[in-house]
């Protein structure tokens, strides 16, 4: 039983972003009462058959410098790279499609760009493209 507590999740949060990928947030904690945080990246895969993840595993030695360097790389795309794009776009998308989905008015896949409702057979993309950036 020692062993179950090992991995232990303390907090949870996730973040979906398009209809293929979801990001969660975990604090874990260690058998020694220390803490952690997973970064799970989850995409649906193309071909329907499960998830491809990938994990960071960020410590608490690290939060600030991390934090700091995110901070300051999503600044410089904002401020620096487009400063006119409208970046709560995809907030105020996500906010009507969560309205739909409790309404029962969609079926559960958040397309991100309503107008372009491409097939998802297509694997020229990166998956990157769930929304229209």
């Amino acid at each position: 039983m020692e062993n179950d507590k090992k991995f232990e999740s303390v907090y949870s949060t996730k973040v979906r972003a398009g209809k293929r990928r979801t990001y969660f947030f975990d604090v874990r904690q260690t058998k020694g009462e220390d803490y952690y945080i997973t970064i799970t990246e989850s995409t649906k895969r193309f071909d329907g058959n499960g998830y491809e993840r990938h994990k960071i595993f960020l410590y608490k030695e690290d939060f600030n410098r991390f934090l700091n360097s995110l901070n300051e790389t999503v600044n410089h795309v904002k401020k620096e790279l487009m400063p006119d794009f409208d970046y709560e776009l995809y907030e105020r998308r996500q906010k009507e499609w969560e309205e739909k989905l409790a309404s029962g008015e969609v079926d559960g896949e958040f397309t991100g760009d309503q107008s372009n409702n491409n097939s998802s057979s297509d694997n020229s993309s990166s998956g990157d493209d769930d929304m229209s950036w």
